[in-house]
């Protein structure tokens, strides 16, 4: 095990399996040892939980280092953002004693969610045969504006007048396709609702490539956020139960407006089991008994919707394909400690097929569905977790545990959190 991953100058940091895997509380205590934190993709529909102090927060737009009052906080041009719910965010931070002021900055070239994209979330999810389960956050009615070259993007609000002609555009466009939907095209709202927030914008608008640029050439250290997971990727998650945005580590140079290169580690955050919010298949989901206890143990409900969340036994298999596909460098294994109390431990070393015959993580969901978990089974520790600071600490069961997960997805362990503290963090060199 090695921590080497997480000493880098620019460092991404990306969920490993179907979102909820403790990122939020991974970049808190990473953001301690950095300068700049920027969030490059997805919007408020990803809610990352971090406890600070005997305080809670839960910030869908805002990144998670914002707590830290020495650091700069960005969001990226790959993030849509809900006006409304970022400056929301930041006033109650300042109401809570935590001035983000001045340490916070939004790309010009960042798409803004409107209440118009809600209103066609919400109908398109209503609509739908086949639900998804999206949040009605509109998340994927502004990425698919974006592509289709109707989005509207903050450096459009800089300017009141052309903003609000393409605001205009847009809810005209919108009630549309309400009507298509069979909705009320006055959800669409009216343009004044919509440019509500844009006067606060000027605050915060800067070029968020160029000042992560700068900040590495002048030695500082950077930590890319990303939000949901591997497994919800639009292009390498389980299609069509995806976001609308790329979440794996490629996209971290294009949504932070940086290239390639200037990346050198990616640090991949998996839970000790696995979950899952919404929709789309499962493979390693428990039976409804043992569901709700890890649910109980884990407090697995959405941060961002409250939806209870679905459980499983930790997946190998998902978590060494998305080591590959986003070039890892080293993994966080977040609650341990949600483990604690199990007299066994179980993990899908692999799949097989209805009809016989193994076969890796598949491109369909409807394959993923049909494949049967192979598991291997360990004893559990059943020893407390939570006020263990090393590795050599930890039971003998648990970090043979954690052996196996290193070895079967190919990846060394960097850190291992056993609770929702910062201070309940081994880092395992």
């Amino acid at each position: 095990m090695d921590t080497s991953a997480l000493s880098r100058r620019c460092t991404v940091v990306v969920g490993c399996q179907w979102g909820d895997e403790g990122k939020g509380k991974v970049v808190d205590v990473l953001a301690a040892d950095v300068d700049v934190i920027a969030r490059y993709q997805g919007g408020a529909n990803a809610g990352h939980t971090v406890h600070a102090g005997d305080q809670h927060f839960v910030l869908h737009q805002v990144p998670s280092g914002i707590l830290h009052p020495d650091k700069r906080c960005l969001l990226g041009n790959g993030v849509v953002v809900d006006l409304a719910q970022f400056f929301g965010e930041l006033d109650q931070l300042v109401e809570r004693g935590l001035d983000p002021r001045g340490r916070i900055g939004l790309s010009t070239r960042a798409h803004v969610v409107f209440p118009y994209h809600q209103a066609l979330d919400l109908a398109a999810e209503a609509a739908a045969k086949r639900k998804i389960g999206t949040t009605g956050r509109g998340i994927g009615p502004a990425y698919e504006a974006k592509t289709g070259r109707r989005g509207v993007r903050v450096a459009d609000l800089l300017d009141r007048r052309r903003g609000a002609e393409r605001v205009g555009r847009g809810i005209a466009w919108a009630r549309g396709r309400l009507v298509d939907l069979g909705a009320d095209p006055g959800l669409a709202g009216t343009v004044d609702e919509a440019m509500a927030v844009a006067a606060r914008v000027p605050e915060v608008a800067t070029d968020v490539g160029a000042e992560i640029a700068r900040a590495l050439a002048a030695g500082k250290r950077v930590l890319l956020e990303g939000a949901q997971g591997t497994a919800l990727d639009v292009d390498h998650g389980t299609y069509p139960y995806v976001t609308s945005s790329n979440t794996t580590a490629g996209a971290a140079a294009v949504g932070a407006g940086i290239g390639p290169t200037a990346i050198d580690s990616v640090v991949g955050i998996v839970k000790a089991y696995t979950t899952r919010v919404g929709n789309g298949p499962l493979p390693t989901e428990f039976d409804a008994g043992m569901d709700e206890k890890v649910r109980e143990l884990g407090g697995e409900f959405g941060a961002t919707t409250g939806r209870p969340r679905r459980c499983g036994w930790f997946d190998a298999v998902v978590v060494a394909y998305a080591a590959r596909v986003n070039g890892l460098t080293g993994i966080a294994v977040t609650k341990l400690d949600v483990l604690d109390t199990l007299p066994e431990v179980r993990i899908a070393t692999g799949y097989r097929l209805p009809g016989g015959g193994d076969t890796p993580f598949p491109p369909t969901s409807w394959e993923l569905e049909r494949v049967e978990p192979v598991y291997e089974t360990l004893p559990g520790w059943q020893t407390p977790t939570t006020g263990v600071r090393t590795l050599s600490g930890l039971p003998r069961n648990a970090r043979v545990y954690l052996e196996r997960i290193e070895k079967l997805v190919d990846t060394p362990i960097a850190m291992v959190s056993v609770g929702t503290r910062r201070s309940q963090v081994i880092r395992t060199a």
